[in-house]
């Protein structure tokens, strides 16, 4: 589990984040939605150690982040897989040598034990026999196998994904999805993910934190997002007239029963 208490963080005079106070639990997709300015990426940024918070505290279970020396952060960011929107795959490595990077950084695992836990990752994500490929060989799909594959070489207890759907078509972004959710579930792994896509939110978003203006505007899960009567998710969410229309079935559902 990632706690936050009161981080706030603020850029000259611009207060970004104004005091989020939250919980990211183990076992299950955390999403972290908004606007674009809201604050989502400053404060993902933050839980991984990428800022340091003007103020507040970010504890990795009872551990408080920012009190700790490089030595012991340097633990901490062992345990830590992170994917990024833009895959950020190395085009001169092939598949193989993009997943074992991790392991060549942080680990002194011989040659065959790396080989063997690429195989490993490969299957987990469904993509065996592609190592000696080259990203710009498969698809955008699959590169973002790849990506969640090396963030999940070195077996992280905590799982960061920026926008892991950006690019993809949708049916691509659901199997991207369910594989997060799978992998965070069978590893009982805190995957916090900063998303846009109102799939991700209506699919696995099992714990849901929306910023509005560096502050939380709500908080709930999937299921209560279409009963909610917030003003600001209602805003956010029910732009499109296909999810007002779900809304609004469901509100009337709940009436009658």
């Amino acid at each position: 589990m990632i706690r936050t208490e009161n981080i706030t963080k603020t850029f000259g005079s611009n207060e970004v984040l104004k005091g989020i106070t939250t919980e990211f639990y183990a076992g299950k997709p955390n999403l972290i939605i908004g606007s674009s300015g809201a604050g989502k990426t400053v404060l993902l940024k933050l839980l991984i150690g990428l800022f340091t918070p003007t103020s507040g505290k970010v504890f990795y279970g009872d551990t408080d982040l920012y009190a700790l020396n490089p030595k012991e952060l340097r633990v901490i960011r062992m345990k830590v897989g992170m994917l990024f929107q833009g895959n950020a795959l190395f085009d001169s490595m092939t598949v193989g040598e993009n997943i074992r990077f991790p392991m060549d950084m942080f680990t002194k695992m011989t040659a065959q034990e790396k080989r063997k836990r690429v195989d490993e990752c490969l299957e987990m994500v469904n993509m065996e026999g592609i190592n000696d490929r080259f990203p710009s060989e498969v698809s955008g799909g699959m590169q973002k196998r790849v990506g969640i594959a090396r963030a999940m070489v070195l077996e992280p207890e905590y799982l960061f994904c920026d926008e892991p759907n950006s690019g993809l078509d949708p049916q691509t972004s659901i199997l991207i999805d369910e594989l997060i959710c799978d992998l965070t579930n069978r590893n009982n792994i805190t995957t916090v993910i900063n998303t846009h896509d109102m799939n991700s939110v209506m699919g696995i978003g099992d714990n849901i934190i929306l910023l509005k203006n560096g502050l939380i505007a709500w908080h709930g899960n999937k299921s209560q997002v279409l009963e909610s009567d917030n003003q600001v998710l209602e805003d956010f969410i029910f732009a499109s007239p296909f999810l007002r229309r779900l809304r609004a079935d469901a509100l009337k559902q709940r009436s009658n029963g």
